[in-house]
């Protein structure tokens, strides 16, 4: 922090780094620190101003993936108030960057806001349940996480049908992902949730252990699965962009969205158990 400081005095001399033509220049990193030192609330809109496009970009995300979800209008509101809380919150000694930190929290806010919503007619409800039933039952059996055709066999469905299902269901698996990772202690969504305080040396060991084993359940998805995962969350393309890009349809990348997230919980659940 001192050496933002002490950047920060030598580019202005003795000229207030608050000038409106001088705050323009700063960057985020600057701006955010400049904030801190001062608690000017209009620096900290300045700063949320600079990230509306994320929480944008983000809440358009949501709303592509799953057509029965909250209106985007509402997502993106519910987003400013994240991204303002997380101004404050920001620890820079965590050594995390702040675009990092504030989409975490984004996508974080975006389940909540599942799991607050009664958005899921109570069919839709029981077919998540059944589905994710049929899927660990069979993985119990095979020792492993069970194909799409295994899965639609056992529940008697077509090919098709299971397809639909899973679309029917996107929201409802990362929902029940999300809920898995919490049963697991991740040290991650705690930090997420202190102020500034610093990680016991346990919880950090906790930590890597489970991003270890989710970069081994990443890697034993099906190449699509992985490639989906990697455009949706690491380079933040919606649905139809996806799309595009692997020449199939939005609901088609749903779907591989959605089964791979239900591996993923086989194989953290599997983890747990262990």
């Amino acid at each position: 922090m001192q050496e933002t400081d002490a950047a920060v005095s030598m580019e202005y001399g003795n000229q207030s780094p608050r000038s409106p033509q001088k705050v323009e220049q700063l960057d985020d990193r600057e701006l955010l620190e400049l904030y801190r030192q001062t608690g000017d609330q209009e620096l900290k809109w300045k700063l949320v101003l600079r990230y509306t496009q994320l929480v944008r970009r983000i809440a358009i995300q949501a709303s592509g993936l799953y057509s029965s979800f909250a209106q985007l209008d509402d997502i993106i509101q519910e987003g400013l108030l994240v991204l303002l809380h997380a101004v404050d919150k920001f620890d820079p000694s965590k050594n995390v960057k702040f675009e990092t930190y504030v989409s975490t929290r984004l996508r974080g806010m975006i389940v909540d806001l599942a799991r607050r919503q009664d958005w899921l007619p109570r069919q839709v409800r029981q077919k998540a349940v059944r589905l994710n039933r049929a899927v660990d039952e069979l993985a119990s059996q095979l020792g492993r996480a069970p194909n799409s055709y295994e899965v639609a066999q056992y529940m008697g469905l077509t090919r098709e049908q299971y397809d639909a299902l899973l679309s029917e269901t996107a929201m409802s698996s990362l929902v029940s992902f999300e809920a898995m990772l919490d049963s697991c202690g991740s040290a991650t969504e705690r930090y997420l949730a202190q102020d500034g305080a610093s990680n016991p040396t346990e919880e950090e060991f906790q930590e890597q252990e489970l991003h270890q084993v989710l970069a081994e359940g990443i890697s034993s998805l099906r190449k699509n699965e992985r490639l989906v995962l990697s455009l949706y969350y690491e380079k933040e393309l919606n649905m139809k962009e996806i799309a595009q890009i692997l020449g199939v349809s939005a609901a088609r990348v749903s779907q591989i969205h959605s089964r791979a997230l239900q591996n993923l919980r086989v194989y953290m659940k599997q983890y747990m158990q262990s």
